[in-house]
């Protein structure tokens, strides 16, 4: 039995997690993948690492700036560019008008995940497929490769709002209400595909931008210099996605290397690198919930039921990782108000950096 189980290990999860934790609360994050971050994710391949994700942070409001700085601190972070190049057809490279710090971590945007799983209890790799109340008045989660069930006293959902509804739709209107689920299901995304290409050392060459935005382009929407995030890089990388068109088009093809192969044609033909048509080795990667095309106006979702059960993500608010955050410690907010109103506050999380000199990227 633990006090709260959070499903989903993206930046939304871990900050409610650690939020939670710290408060006194008795955590457990699942995930069902093999990593942490989500969205924040980074590929290990041919000696290096390509975030096919998010590309950088961009902070906005004053808690994601200081989140950011306590982790340029720690040199997980740091600026890669402060300027984004822009492509319209038929028209010359547009220099950037507004100039601002894009951060990234060396290691891999996955890092910034890691930093905040310290003291966390996390299961990996395991999905949870079915949610239930039990007759003493908590939740029974069970899981799919090992068949095991959870037990909690509250639960946050901080994933995708589809999945979302994928595993609360079965608990039907006698524990959900009906306008939670439509609101739930209100919720909608654009799709991308991410192409990660690698390239010889001597290939020439090399453009003058780190990352440039396609506009209104009907299959490619950013392009970024991968490599020149890393440290004493061997060999140039780009990662390459596309626009939500045309992953729409590709989304459930079973071999998506066509689709990457035709990305890269298309980027060498409009930037006029013709060696960016012929990697030395590529990776497609395909995100079937890329970016929140309609998301929920609030910070948080709640189910408004006895047992407490609470939505969260970058798709409260739609504002990528920084909403994320945010949604995370509202979501977290929200279940203790529901449980045992410990003392908490929005900066309450970080601590844990103040506290972690020596955080481990392994």
């Amino acid at each position: 039995m633990t006090d709260i189980a959070v499903i989903g290990a993206g930046m939304a999860g871990l900050v409610c997690a650690q939020q939670l934790s710290q408060a006194g609360y008795s955590v457990l994050v699942v995930e069902k993948s093999r990593g942490l971050g989500g969205r924040l994710a980074t590929r290990r391949l041919h000696g290096t690492c390509a975030d096919h994700g998010a590309c950088y942070l961009k902070p906005k409001g004053e808690l994601f700036r200081r989140f950011v700085e306590i982790l340029r601190s720690r040199h997980i972070l740091e600026v890669w560019t402060e300027e984004v190049y822009e492509l319209t057809a038929g028209a010359p490279l547009s220099e950037p008008n507004n100039r601002s710090p894009r951060y990234v971590a060396p290691e891999g945007m996955s890092a910034i995940a890691k930093s905040l799983a310290p003291g966390l209890e996390i299961l990996l790799n395991q999905r949870v497929i079915a949610i239930t109340p039990t007759p003493e008045n908590n939740w029974r989660l069970t899981l799919e490769s090992s068949n095991e069930e959870l037990t909690a006293k509250a639960i946050v959902v901080a994933i995708p709002a589809p999945q979302a509804v994928m595993l609360l739709e079965p608990l039907g209107e006698s524990v959900l209400d009906i306008a939670f689920l439509d609101k739930l299901r209100s919720v909608e995304f654009y799709p991308s595909i991410s192409a990660i290409a690698g390239y010889l050392p001597t290939s020439q060459p090399l453009p003058q931008w780190k990352a440039l935005t396609f506009v209104d382009d009907i299959d490619l929407a950013w392009i970024g210099l991968d490599s020149s995030k890393r440290l004493n890089p061997q060999q140039p990388h780009f990662v390459v996605q596309s626009s939500a068109d045309f992953a729409q088009r590709h989304l459930e093809s079973q071999d998506l290397q066509p689709a990457g192969q035709y990305m890269l044609q298309r980027a060498a033909e409009s930037l006029f690198l013709p060696w960016l048509n012929t990697p030395e080795w590529m990776q497609v990667h395909r995100w079937r919930y890329a970016f929140p095309s309609h998301p929920w106006h609030e910070a948080f979702l709640s189910a408004g039921t006895p047992l407490p059960l609470v939505c969260c993500g970058d798709w409260c608010g739609g504002n990528l990782a920084e909403g994320a955050m945010l949604s995370g410690l509202a979501a977290a907010d929200e279940i203790n108000n529901q449980l045992r109103h410990l003392p908490l506050d929005n900066v309450n999380f970080l601590n844990v950096f103040v506290r972690s000199p020596h955080l481990s990227l392994d």
